[in-house]
């Protein structure tokens, strides 16, 4: 028997680093494959690409299709965790130049 398991995207509503609004419709909403979120600002000036959580890339994160909001909303919760330049700097200088998929 195939069991389909289906997950849902927190859809989180700002970026991590500056704490910009990123609703559900924000087309500058950018992801890493554990959904931390940042804004493309914050990702090309400031991360070059590399999520400081987990060192990962980012993509375009999706938007939720307006009629699933109402039975399956988008997180209200923020995550505001800004870069320290001294620590990410370390990180920064070993992985922004792999490619995501290799690091």
């Amino acid at each position: 028997m195939l069991v389909i398991i289906k997950s849902m995207l927190e859809i989180r509503p700002t970026c991590e680093n500056c704490d910009k609004l990123l609703p559900n419709n924000a087309s500058d909403a950018m992801i890493c494959t554990y959904e931390c979120t940042f804004c493309e600002n914050c990702v090309n000036v400031i991360l070059k690409n590399v999520c400081p959580n987990c060192g990962g890339g980012f993509e375009k994160r999706p938007t939720r299709p307006h009629s699933q909001l109402p039975n399956h909303p988008v997180r209200m919760s923020r995550v505001f965790k800004p870069v320290v330049s001294e620590e990410f700097r370390i990180v920064l200088k070993k992985m922004k130049d792999i490619e995501p998929r290799m690091r």
